[in-house]
Parts: C-alpha cells; structure tokens; sequence
C-alpha cells in the first residue's frame, strides 16, 4: 500500500498516512481536526549509475554483446557466465 503525506492547513501538523490507491483522500488533520491537503513527495527509489539500461538498452550505449564461442554458451571468464 502506498505511505502519502498531509499537511493540516489549520495547525500545520504534517503527518503520513497508508492508504489503498482506491481509498479517497484524508480530510481532517487527526490533532486539530482541521482540513487536510495531501502533499507530493519525494519517490522512494532513484536509479543511479549505468546498469541495465546503458548496457544493452540505450541508444547511446548499444554494443552487441559478444558471443560465446563454446555451444553450451558458457565458459570461465565470460560475461555470460555469472
């Protein structure tokens, strides 16, 4: 479920509430009960560095990968080994 964040307009008391993405919003702060207004925050994730994407994805980075020459497809040392 995800975690949103309230201010109260009211008494300034910012708290965080769970809540189903089919739930409708909070309306009344729980200190003062005062009205609410949900806040945006920051995700909880950020991707950071090449990964992935840079390796085999992108446009920029696309460099076939290179092939095994062993049948089985692996062997001591390749990068499709691990």
């Amino acid at each position: 479920m995800p975690l949103y964040e309230y201010a109260c307009q009211q008494c300034g008391h910012v708290f965080e509430a769970r809540q189903k993405f089919s739930d409708p919003p909070l309306s009344q702060c729980p200190s003062c009960s005062g009205p609410v207004e949900k806040l945006i925050s920051r995700s909880g994730f950020a991707l950071k560095g090449g990964g992935w994407y840079d390796q085999g994805y992108s446009a920029a980075g696309s460099s076939p990968a290179p092939s095994c020459p062993q049948a089985s497809g692996a062997c001591s040392g390749c990068p499709k080994a691990s």
